[in-house]
């Protein structure tokens, strides 16, 4: 009788029962070896049907070197049970073996107790924010404050805080706030080209009434019954737009003069305004800008800059002449 050097897993026609005990074939094999096992029983052609050889050679797995186990739930827990090895291990070598058989038992905690497994994953994972993350932005300089209508600094006591400021060319519209309150302003759609007019009550800081006048094509006229009747104490801000000039006469000049204007009687077309002043003043505001139209110092083509003009006006005593 010719001896079977095949083993039991050769593809002889006829083959005894009992050579197909898998305890049988996991002793010779662990007994012949890895690399023997291979050169003589998997490498061997295959004379029988290939679904048989298929199911004969996928039959013994290799875990290492020196270990087959078969497939299906077996490998499973093996490989389960490596993993787990591995991450306890790294844990006591990394110093926290602690805290990873803490989240081990989270990861297998009843769900009434806790998230499902995926969020406990990913918390297991997150990155943590470094300290230099949680720290405040640092600037070189603070932020200066601003106070009322901008202004660097607060006003004293019985004073008005305020900011005037001039449109620029025929684009940007101009602004008037007197107490953190805006009276005029291209956001509140009432300015106009020409002159923008606010008046203001000298002793409470109310806005009595707010227009602007077309200085280009309007009527002069409608200016002049606006500015006439005011009352002693009465407030003035003014703040041109476009073209401040071109509709002004005599009479609407030397008003603006009497309420403390410098620059009113040499007012011309285009020229950039801006004004605080009063019904009853006896001497020349202080508050008052003005830059002439010319081609050699405009800042846009055809205009000069826009002025800006801020400060704090005393209010005016109820009784005072």
């Amino acid at each position: 009788m010719t001896p079977n050097l095949g083993g039991p897993y050769s593809c002889a026609k006829k083959r005894a029962p009992q050579e197909t005990d898998p305890s049988k074939l996991m002793a010779e094999a662990l007994e012949f070896g890895k690399e023997e096992w291979d050169k003589s029983q998997m490498k061997k052609p295959c004379k029988e049907s290939i679904a048989k050889c298929s199911s004969k050679r996928a039959f013994l797995l290799p875990l290492s070197s020196s270990l087959w186990i078969s497939p299906g739930p077996l490998r499973i827990v093996v490989l389960i049970l490596t993993a787990g090895l591995t991450w306890i291990l790294g844990s006591i070598l990394l110093g926290t073996h602690g805290s990873s058989f803490s989240r081990l038992q989270q990861l297998f905690s009843s769900p009434e107790n806790a998230v499902t497994t995926a969020e406990r994953a990913f918390s297991l994972w997150s990155v943590q924010p470094s300290p230099e993350a949680s720290r405040p932005a640092r600037h070189d300089k603070p932020r200066a404050r601003k106070y009322k209508c901008g202004l660097p600094q607060p006003c004293p006591e019985q004073h008005l805080a305020f900011r005037v400021v001039s449109g620029a060319a025929n684009v940007i519209g101009p602004k008037i706030c007197l107490e953190d309150k805006m009276l005029m302003s291209s956001v509140k759609d009432n300015v106009g080209r020409g002159l923008n007019i606010a008046l203001v009550n000298g002793v409470n800081g109310e806005l009595l009434e707010a227009r602007s006048f077309d200085m280009w094509a309007g009527d002069v006229n409608d200016l002049l019954k606006f500015i006439r009747p005011l009352h002693e104490g009465t407030l003035v801000f003014v703040a041109s737009y476009d073209d401040p000039a071109t509709k002004m006469n005599d009479e609407t000049r030397k008003i603006f003069s009497e309420l403390g204007s410098t620059n009113a009687k040499e007012l011309a077309f285009r020229d950039s305004w801006v004004f605080v002043g009063a019904k009853g003043v006896q001497d020349k505001s202080p508050f008052e800008q003005h830059v002439k139209n010319s081609k050699n110092t405009n800042k846009y083509e055809g205009w000069p800059e826009a002025l800006e003009l801020e400060g704090c006006i005393p209010q005016r005593t109820v009784g005072t002449q």
